[in-house]
């Protein structure tokens, strides 16, 4: 690690993913598009990290830059002690079998040619390993697929939630430490949401994973996660354990993805309207431009002359709790 390694590193001997200073720039004709610049977070065992904010804010670039697909610009992904960032060729794929990938479209990620036992046995056939047939059994009972009639069918025969239970049978043959999913409910409907989530977190269970869980939905990470990441157009905004994030939120941004969660009391609703003050302003930037100073600046309701200036960098809001904000609402 540097010596400008972030407060919100935590030191843990039970730390599974450790990632440090990542950035991930594109090349779009002739601009960089900033996707994701100087993040920094780690998960540690058992545990789950959800990851949060709006569309093209980078959540699912970290989750790939995370596997190496492609590899950030800048940074390190420490992965049982080892930084996958240095590695190319059999030790790369060595290592990436200990991470796997969900994700958002469960339908599209599936090669429609193949049949759903040769899906899920794939990477088992790849590595060699024996009893690949109990294997490819055991994970679709466990996600609650018969083995008998499901596994002959090709994915087009099957829903999209039944696609998504494929798709974690697949991510779970290899048995990984780490599961990255990306926004693994957001294509389906709200009656399977549930469903898959309760499955994952039996899954978690069962297999003793650690999760990195990307999401736009700030209800659905409540539920999951033990921690909550915030980040706004590529930078990290707030951290920390979910109770802390959820009622006493100090970023101006954190606050204002809560406050447009649905209140299902009416009353409620109208009542907060009426005490609320402004959170939001203005169109979002452009990641190839981002404003200078605090990239939130341009429509947060309390900016001031040094967040045009000054980058802010994070500190600590209360126990395992960081936001990096000059003015927090503390």
């Amino acid at each position: 690690m540097t010596d400008k390694t972030p407060c919100q590193l935590r030191e843990r001997d039970d730390i599974v993913l450790r990632v440090a200073h990542l950035s991930v720039n594109f090349a779009v004709g002739k601009q960089t598009v900033q996707a994701v610049t100087d993040v920094s977070f780690d998960v540690a065992r058992g545990e789950t990290l959800g990851l949060v904010g709006e569309s093209g804010c980078g959540k699912s670039t970290i989750g790939r830059a995370i596997m190496q697909l492609p590899p950030p610009s800048a940074g390190a992904v420490i992965f049982r002690d080892q930084d996958m960032t240095v590695l190319s060729g059999e030790a790369l794929r060595q290592t990436r079998t200990g991470l796997q990938m969900i994700f958002q479209d469960p339908v599209s990620s599936l090669n429609p040619r193949r049949r759903v036992r040769d899906i899920i046995a794939e990477g088992l056939t790849i590595w060699g390993r024996d009893n690949s047939a109990a294997r490819v059994e055991e994970v679709m009972s466990a996600v609650g697929l018969d083995a008998a009639s499901a596994g002959d069918r090709r994915p087009h025969q099957f829903s999209g939630g039944q696609c998504q239970r494929i798709c974690i049978a697949r991510s779970l043959a290899l048995d990984p430490d780490v599961l990255i999913c990306d926004e693994p409910v957001s294509a389906l409907d709200v009656s399977v949401q549930a469903q898959i989530l309760n499955l994952l977190e039996d899954m978690k269970a069962r297999y003793h994973l650690t999760m990195v869980f990307i999401a736009h939905n700030l209800a659905v990470v409540k539920n999951i996660s033990d921690r909550v990441a915030v980040m706004y157009l590529g930078k990290l905004c707030e951290i920390g354990n979910t109770e802390a994030i959820y009622s006493k939120p100090v970023h101006p941004y954190t606050r204002a993805l809560l406050a447009s969660i649905p209140d299902a009391d009416p009353l409620a609703r109208e009542q907060a309207l009426l005490d609320e003050e402004p959170l939001l302003q203005g169109e979002l930037p452009s990641p190839a431009d981002p404003p200078s100073g605090c990239r939130f600046r341009t429509r947060c309701p309390y900016a001031q002359e040094r967040c045009a200036r000054e980058e802010p960098f994070m500190q600590a809001a209360g126990d395992d709790h960081f936001v990096a904000c000059h003015f927090p609402l503390l």
